[in-house]
């Protein structure tokens, strides 16, 4: 079969190779790969900016979906042509994760996405949206269920808050549209005025541009009537996490949930002490919250955002897309 090996680290040494199809067992599931959605993570495994190593040979790229090819003898839940999400975390069904689980990652412990099939287990797919094309539906798995986990199981967002997402990347994108799904105001950052109209135009009240209010949780407070937001995403890490913390009100929640920046943070504790401020980190979720999700966005026709469409032969244009920063959506890269 085709699939991007990567035998050393670099953009430049993503190239399209035969390997063997992968066997499967008796309750796996075969699946063809269609399209892919690129993940931060999945950049800085190519270029090996990880804190843990990952042996090459090496399969990237962690969010994907597919058609069922072949199914196993004792499957009973898919069949020949069934559209499926490809789970990020193999395994996980319900409930916490778990070390066990840890050790199941898709694009980091095991072969990525970048491959004409995979193999995976009857009972983590999940059927796609039907009201999703393929391209819109690969960034499920990880950017829409990461959203979908931390701000509807974790943050327990109602009607009525106030959410501040940050920049135009997928994660932010869908997160701005999950909110207003679910009738919360919508404060946005961005550094371009082009994009501050274009998240306008997706539903956010007040946009803030960020490099020309550095300290942006007071223009934060100011739009927001005096008060900070009940609930935010840091999607940066280490530059935006004071800011994040800032910008939330009494008893408010942030969201680690990226680390564009860098993974160190330095905080003042007591904004977190005085206003009892919940941090949580998360990580996308499980196939029962994933299948949760798929239900609300067939329901309310939510379409996740695609900045761009490349082949798999056209994969370095994809990574460097992506890695310029000036994508408004998700970068996809199809079979």
């Amino acid at each position: 079969m085709k699939a991007i090996q990567l035998t050393q680290h670099g953009i430049e040494h993503l190239h399209l190779t035969d390997i063997p199809t992968p066997a499967f067992g008796e309750n796996e599931v075969l699946v063809k790969t269609t399209a892919v959605a690129l993940e931060y993570h999945d950049l800085i495994v190519v270029e090996n900016r990880i804190p843990f190593g990952i042996p090459l040979p090496h399969i990237p790229v962690s969010e994907g979906v597919g058609i069922v090819e072949e199914v196993g003898s004792k499957v009973t839940r898919w069949k020949k042509g069934d559209r499926v999400i490809i789970p990020f975390i193999s395994r996980w069904e319900a409930g916490r994760n778990t070390p066990y689980h840890d050790q199941l990652r898709t694009g980091f412990s095991r072969p990525g996405l970048l491959a004409a099939y995979t193999v995976q287990p009857e009972n983590t797919l999940v059927r796609s949206p039907h009201n999703l094309t393929d391209e819109e539906a690969a960034p499920l798995p990880v950017t829409g269920l990461t959203v979908w986990a931390t701000l509807v199981e974790q943050a327990n967002i109602r009607a009525g808050q106030t959410i501040l997402t940050q920049g135009s990347g997928g994660v932010s994108l869908f997160a701005l549209q999950l909110a207003g799904t679910f009738g919360l105001k919508v404060i946005a950052t961005t550094s371009s005025s082009e994009k501050a109209q274009r998240l306008k135009d997706m539903g956010a009240e007040e946009v803030i541009n960020y490099r020309a209010f550095p300290e942006w949780s007071s223009e934060v407070k100011r739009l927001n009537g005096g008060t900070g937001v009940d609930v935010t995403l840091d999607v940066c890490g280490t530059d935006t996490i004071a800011q994040s913390i800032l910008s939330v009100k009494q008893h408010g929640f942030v969201g680690l949930i990226g680390l564009l920046t860098g993974t160190r943070l330095t905080v003042d504790l007591i904004p977190l002490i005085t206003n009892y401020i919940r941090l949580q980190a998360y990580s996308v979720g499980n196939a029962q919250e994933l299948s949760d999700l798929v239900q609300a966005i067939e329901k309310n026709n939510i379409r996740p955002v695609v900045d761009s469409v490349f082949p798999v032969e056209k994969v370095q244009d994809a990574f460097h897309r992506f890695k310029s920063g000036q994508a408004f959506g998700k970068v996809i890269i199809t079979f």
